[in-house]
Formats: structure tokens, sequence, C-alpha cells
């Protein structure tokens, strides 16, 4: 499996080895756009990925991975249907990707070192907290950036070349005030647990073990909206061991995975079937699955229309001295 940091936890991944037979071995990715190059170096190595939805059409044109024979998947009609029959799950009349979970990328800042609470993606610029910084090393970077310099309501997906050219030159602004461009959330949660950071964009996992080690953290929604994430699984393209993939795909959509990963990570899933089996109203609640209103406060990723200049225009602004 090449996949993100969290998604095999042994607490769930032991269970689907023992009921199936299947071994798990995991590589994990720090962004979207390790998928793509990992399975173009070596795709061979792997079975199943586990990319965003921003990345499960790229995969599909690389020709990276096989369409999911859905008469095989046991769980697909108790899917969300919003999920189901997205168009990054669904193209061409072919199934290429099974949802498995999503959520947002709030910002998290320590409550210690701010007398006003952040409300705003500018909080990443602000000279006050200069070497207290962390950024998601991620193209995202540059969609929250958009939606600051441009409006909440951006299309953050089809930017010009001139709207590209200001982000880049925006975020190398940035880049002395960053104490470091994070990869996984394990390294983020180390920067603000030693003191390195105090405010950064970071996934939804990261608060809960600071909290418990007594870091006084909170996570929040900036005013411009924050991008949203939904993973699913793919079937890399030749894969030997197909029939352990299915296996997983079930139970991943199953109640086996979704309460699993609901448990290891506190990521909302894409099953409410299954998600019922193991939560509370209340935890129902606090994942958003019953407020409309929480979803219009993201914007859900889907592949830019020209990835190869986002991407180049990424690098250029890690790379810029």
């Amino acid at each position: 499996m090449l996949t993100w940091e969290g998604y095999t936890h042994a607490s769930f991944t032991d269970d689907f080895e023992a009921q199936s037979g299947c071994k798990v071995s995991s590589v994990f990715v720090g962004s979207n756009d390790e998928f793509a190059a990992k399975l173009v170096a070596g795709g061979a190595l792997y079975d199943v990925v586990s990319p965003s939805l921003d990345t499960t059409t790229i995969l599909v044109k690389l020709g990276l991975v096989d369409p999911v024979d859905v008469s095989r998947l046991e769980h697909w009609n108790d899917l969300f249907a919003v999920f189901r029959d997205h168009p990054s799950i669904q193209s061409d009349g072919q199934v290429w990707a099974m949802p498995f979970s999503w959520g947002s990328i709030p910002f998290l800042y320590r409550t210690d070192k701010f007398d006003e609470p952040p409300t705003s993606v500018s909080v990443l610029w602000d000279p006050k907290y200069a070497g207290k910084i962390a950024v998601w090393d991620d193209k995202s970077a540059m969609y929250m950036t958009a939606r600051m310099l441009y409006g909440k309501d951006t299309n953050v997906y089809d930017l010009s070349d001139e709207q590209l050219d200001v982000i880049k030159q925006k975020l190398i602004e940035q880049k002395p005030l960053i104490r470091k461009y994070w990869a996984t959330n394990g390294e983020l949660v180390n920067l603000f647990g030693n003191g390195e950071v105090w405010v950064a964009n970071a996934w939804e996992v990261a608060a809960a073990p600071l909290l418990e080690m007594g870091i006084p953290v909170v996570d929040f929604i900036p005013e411009e909206r924050a991008d949203g994430w939904q993973d699913a699984w793919q079937i890399v393209k030749g894969s030997p061991n197909v029939d352990c993939a299915y296996a997983w795909l079930n139970f991943a959509s199953g109640p086996g995975g979704q309460c699993g990963n609901y448990k290891a990570n506190d990521y909302a899933g894409a099953n409410p079937v299954a998600l019922k089996t193991c939560m509370t109203d209340e935890e129902f609640a606090r994942l958003h699955f019953d407020d409309p209103d929480y979803l219009e406060t993201l914007d859900f990723w889907i592949e830019p229309a020209r990835v190869g200049t986002y991407v180049e225009t990424w690098n250029a602004i890690k790379a810029a001295q």
C-alpha cells in the first residue's frame, strides 16, 4: 500500500490480515504529488493507493490504475452518494476509485501564544510569529493563498498565469517567516510539541496528540474557507495481488476500516451505515455528518486545470532563495 500516515494503523489492519490472510506492507506519502511520482518510479511495488480526489484523475490519465469492479464491492451502495458519484471517482463510464475518508485542512495554533484568536489565513504572514510558522509541503498552499488574495469563492483550481505569479511572489515573501515546510502529521506534532511552531495549516489529527501532551492548541476554519479533502482507494494497474486489493477495499469501506480509521485517526468516513455501528449520535454530529452548512466552509479539492503548471509553480516557490 502507498498511503497516508494512519490509514493502515495496526489497530485495524491487524484485523484485516487475520480475516483475509493478506499481508499489509505500507509506504507513506507526505503529499499527493508523491503518488504519481512513486508509481512511475516503481509501480510494481504497490497494489493499492489512497490519493485525494485532486489526484485520482491524474493517476487515471497516466494509466497507473485499473478500473474498480463495483460488483466486487460489498458496501458500495452504502457510501455517501455525493462521494460515490463524484467525477473524480467515476468518469467515462468507469469507476476508478472507492471513497474512504474526508475532512478539512484547518489551521492550528497554540492558545498560550496568541492574545486574540486568529481568524484569517493571513496569520501565516504575520511577522510577529516569524520563525514559529509552519506550512504543509503541498501545492494546496497555493489554494489558501489564492482565497486570501482573490476572495474565498475564487476557483483556485483554474488560476491564470498572472494570478499564479502573484501567488508565487506572496509565498516567496512568506518564506523568511517559516520554521519548516512539514510533510507528515508526526513531524508537525513534534514541531508544536517542542515549541518550534505556534501556528500552521494542519491535518485534523494533529490536535489530539498535542492536547494529550498538555500543549494548548485549537484548530479553526479561517474566514477565507479551508481546503476540503476526500481520499479514495485505487487499485494499481496490473496488481499481482488483486484479490487482496479487493479484500482491502471491502474491509476499508465496511465497519472494520471505517470504524478503525475513525477510532485511530478521528477522520470522518464515507460509509454512514458502517459508522453508525461504532459512533454515538454525538460523535456522528461532531464529525458534521448532519451539518450541511459545515461543508459550505470547505473548498473540496479537484484536479487543477493545469496541474503541471501548479506543481512547477510550487516547486519554484520552495526552490526560491
